[in-house]
């Protein structure tokens, strides 16, 4: 016999009502970030563990509880926030908030992952190099972690309230939770992040054409500009950059990075930093959006020449000599430009005119 919520089976809560979807409110949003806030870090935790501790071989560790707690914080409050529009009536998607759709679905996928990661641990052994970015396990918990913590994104970009021109404050938590997302992006990228490069090794491998080198950090600078650069595009998209947008995400690849290294060989960490700041400026000036398809894809563009340059500029003063090869720092920052310049044009082929960034974003999102 099923068991019942009031008069009713409780499968009968999964039947659709048919209302409009709420709308995620900025106490929602807030919230919610915090505790992302809080589960992601649990994982930087983790990793600078794992990075500084390889002997350990046990998957009940101190890091991993911050981690799960994060974890069950933010599936127990947005359960919570659904439950609340359920006790008002609304059953099955009309109860899910605008944006937390998709929320709905990795939170499963999240707990199953943790659990399936508890036997591979127990059965396979604890992962304590490169092999533990291919772990199935945890790319279903990294892959669903990430569809968590954007959720005030997708919240915010079906919000028909929010201006064009939001402040930050207003936009903070869609840029918080974006940019840790794209950091546990790099996180799992540890092989292809140019940032744990110490500034001798950038100017060495810069030096030489006759190993693999260049190529090694070539590609990694490749990488990680894409994964630096995607996000700003993203918003920019969406909305005029607020400034800040730009040093907040650098600072949380920084920190990840800075994690990974155990807190040493701070320079080009740092030095992304700089750039950020720098970046956020190119925005004010340049003012990339829909609607501004030229400043788009110029910014698509000058942000990583400057973001690179910076790199290797301070590579270079920490070693007090630029790398031997000129062709190879004058190109780089030219090449992640190009590359840049083509992944703003694939995300905005088209300006968009100001009042119709698309019913159809909107209902995209609104259905995520």
């Amino acid at each position: 016999m099923a068991t019942t919520v009031g008069a009713q089976p409780t499968w009968y809560l999964f039947r659709n009502s048919g209302e409009a979807r709420p709308r995620a409110s900025l106490r929602t949003n807030v919230v919610t970030t915090v505790l992302s806030v809080w589960f992601t870090l649990g994982l930087f935790l983790d990793a600078y563990a794992h990075a500084n501790f390889p002997q350990l071989e046990s998957f009940f560790t101190p890091w991993h509880a911050v981690f799960y707690s994060g974890f069950a914080a933010t599936a127990g409050w947005i359960l919570w926030t659904v439950w609340t529009h359920v006790q008002q009536g609304r059953r099955g998607v009309a109860a899910v908030p605008a944006g937390y759709g998709m929320t709905m679905m990795a939170l499963p996928v999240f707990a199953v992952s943790g659990g399936i990661d508890l036997v591979w641990h127990e059965v396979i052994g604890i992962e304590t190099t490169t092999d533990i970015f291919f772990s199935p396990s945890h790319l279903g918990l990294i892959g669903s972690m990430v569809v968590i913590l954007t959720s005030p994104l997708r919240a915010a970009w079906a919000d028909p309230d929010l201006p064009a021109r939001p402040s930050l404050r207003a936009l903070l938590p869609s840029v918080l939770t974006l940019s840790f997302a794209a950091s546990l992006v790099l996180l799992f990228l540890t092989y292809g992040n140019a940032l744990l490069f110490s500034s001798r090794n950038v100017v060495a491998m810069f030096s030489s054409v006759t190993d693999n080198g260049p190529g090694t950090l070539a590609t990694r600078i490749v990488l990680t500009n894409l994964v630096l650069l995607a996000p700003l595009l993203v918003i920019a998209r969406r909305w005029h950059l607020p400034f800040g947008t730009a040093t907040i995400a650098y600072t949380i690849a920084a920190l990840i990075s800075a994690v990974l290294m155990g807190f040493e060989l701070l320079t080009l960490p740092v030095a992304i930093v700089v750039a950020g700041v720098l970046v956020d400026l190119l925005a004010v000036w340049l003012r990339p959006s829909a609607d501004r398809r030229a400043a788009f894809w110029i910014f698509g563009a000058a942000a990583p020449l400057v973001t690179w340059a910076v790199y290797l500029g301070a590579a270079s003063l920490a070693e007090g000599a630029l790398p031997a090869v000129v062709e190879f720092w004058t190109g780089m920052p030219v090449i992640v430009a190009l590359l840049g310049w083509t992944l703003a044009a694939l995300m905005l082929p088209n300006a968009i005119i100001a009042g119709e960034s698309t019913g159809s974003e909107r209902a995209a999102a609104t259905s995520g």
